[in-house]
Formats: C-alpha cells, structure tokens, sequence
C-alpha cells in the first residue's frame, strides 16, 4: 500500500483548512490504489485495530462508507447510530468524558454532533485519532475531500474550475468546506446562488477574499449553468430551520435541476448533491451522464479508506 509519509502532521481531521495541495494530491494517489483494493475485497492490514463511529446525528452515507471502509481494510468497528439517546449522554454525560472512555477502546474515533465546534472539543481530549463526520452547520472535511476527488476524477483538474454551490450555503457544511479546499487551487471561480434568507456566511465570503480567490453571489440558476463545470446542488435542510417554518417554506423548492437544467448544462460538465435529496434534483436527471451523485457516494469510501490508512 501507498503512504502519506510528509502528511504526518495531520493527526486529528477537523477541518478542511487543514489539508495543503501536497496532502491533497497524496490522499488521491492513495484513495486511487483504494478503489483497487475494494474491488479485490479488500485486504486484512488492519486486523488489530477498531474505529468507533459515533453519531449523534442521523446518517446513511457518511456512517456506513466509514463503517464499509475500515472492514475493507481488514479493521473492526464498534457503532452507534443514534448516540444522543442510546448512549450515556441520554443520562447527561458530557461529550469530553464519552471521547475519554473510548479512548480506552479504539484506535481512531469518527464523531458525527449537532453542535459547530464539536469535533474540536474531543479532540481537545483524545489521544486517538477524531475525525469529523459533520458538526452541525460548521464543517464536514471529509465530504469536502470525497467531493474534491470526484471532481478531479470526472473533469480532469481542479486549476481554473468554474463550480455553481446551490442551496442551503448558510446551513450547508458540505459547501462550506468544499470552499475552503477549492481556495487552495488556481483560477477557480465560485458561484453562490441561493435564497437571501441562505446566503453563504462572512467567514467564507472573507476566507475567499484574502486568498484572491472569485466568486460572485447570484440569485438566478439558469442564468450561470452554461457558465459552469460543476452544479453543487443541496438539500434545504428542514431540520436547521427549528421552527421557523415560515422561512423553511420560502426556501424550499426555488431552485430544482431537472431536464431543462440539463439542456442548459455544457455537454461535460457534472451535477453533483452531497445527497440525501428530497426533489432539488428530478429522478429524470438520474440517467443523464453527467449525473454524478451516486459516482460521487461511491468515491466516499475510497478517500475515507485512504484517510484511515493514513491516520493508522
């Protein structure tokens, strides 16, 4: 297997500012040998080493692509899909304590948490190894980095790429941290286009300013598709919204990708959606070829087997 020697400085994987251009290219390199390896069934290196997945926030993709993961790596897994109520933080032990206990048990902790900034506090505690998996609104590295690859996989390069984020940008992490990392490349240009009431937050639009990287925030999706390489389209997330449901409401349904969208599109570029969807992409979109969603899942488990075997 490949290795990420230089890349030792990252131990904990808690956001997307973390990761140069040189680690980058490392960890594709590695999730490229990966695919190799799942296809074969993967391989027995990691027999003596456990991963805990610890979710307080519902998952399909994230949870079980880890999950998948570690077991093709020849790795085992102790899980809890719902930690808020089926583990002691029901009886109201703190999250610092839970990441303390498990340390005695595994070897790298994925943490998924409805609060920004948690992720950092366990690593704040944890010798092992803490890999966000999603904290709240704030940041989701790993969706970012399987994102980044499938975009370099399907168009070819990441220098001078032109990208549509749709949606939730103020409540989305997956583009939030999708930004982070394409600033790190060149002549790339970002079109922010969403509701006002999800306009993408300051520290982005400020992050993207100081590194001289363009962007231009835009209201009308048809008028910017023939522009681009890649739409990012998200989910207007309902349970962000608590009970505003009025605004909820405003938001929900205004920009949808279906075969109008398509006929607009250049003839290579892809559509993208971190996924779940609702119906922000028509099911008539699935067949085209530059519907890459389900590609892109695939990808998740190739960087995340490449990650895990570079933290281990």
């Amino acid at each position: 297997m490949g290795n990420l020697a230089n890349a030792a400085k990252l131990h904990h994987v808690i956001e997307a500012q973390q990761f140069d251009v040189p680690t980058l290219a490392r960890l594709f390199e590695q999730a490229g040998e990966m695919e190799k390896i799942a296809a074969r069934g993967g391989v027995n290196d990691y027999s003596n080493r456990v991963m805990a997945t610890l979710f307080y926030e519902p998952s399909t993709r994230t949870r079980f692509s880890f999950e998948t993961a570690m077991l093709r790596l020849g790795g085992r897994v102790i899980s809890t899909e719902n930690a808020a109520a089926f583990s002691s933080a029901a009886k109201g032990e703190t999250l610092e304590d839970t990441i303390r206990i498990l340390n005695g048990y595994v070897d790298v902790i994925v943490l998924r948490h409805s609060e920004v900034g948690s992720a950092r506090r366990a690593a704040a505690v944890s010798k092992a190894p803490i890999i966000n998996a999603g904290d709240g609104a704030g940041q989701h590295p790993t969706q970012a980095l399987l994102d980044l690859y499938t975009i370099r996989k399907e168009i070819g390069a990441l220098d001078g790429l032109r990208i549509a984020m749709v949606g939730d940008l103020a409540q989305g992490r997956t583009v939030r941290s999708l930004a982070y990392l394409l600033s790190k490349f060149k002549d790339v240009r970002m079109y922010f286009i969403s509701p006002d009431l999800l306009r993408m937050k300051e520290d982005i639009l400020d992050h993207l300013r100081e590194h001289g990287v363009r962007f231009t925030e835009e209201t009308d999706l048809e008028r910017v598709l023939p522009e681009v390489d890649v739409v990012y389209q998200t989910r207007i997330q309902k349970e962000r919204f608590g009970d505003r449901i009025a605004d909820y409401e405003q938001c929900h349904g205004v920009y949808v990708i279906n075969a109008g969208s398509l006929r607009l599109m250049k003839p290579r570029a892809i559509v993208m959606h971190p996924l779940p969807r609702l119906d922000e992409i028509a099911p008539e979109v699935d067949g085209d070829p530059r519907a890459a969603y389900f590609r892109q899942a695939l990808n998740g488990l190739y960087v995340r087997m490449a990650l895990l075997s570079f933290l281990l």
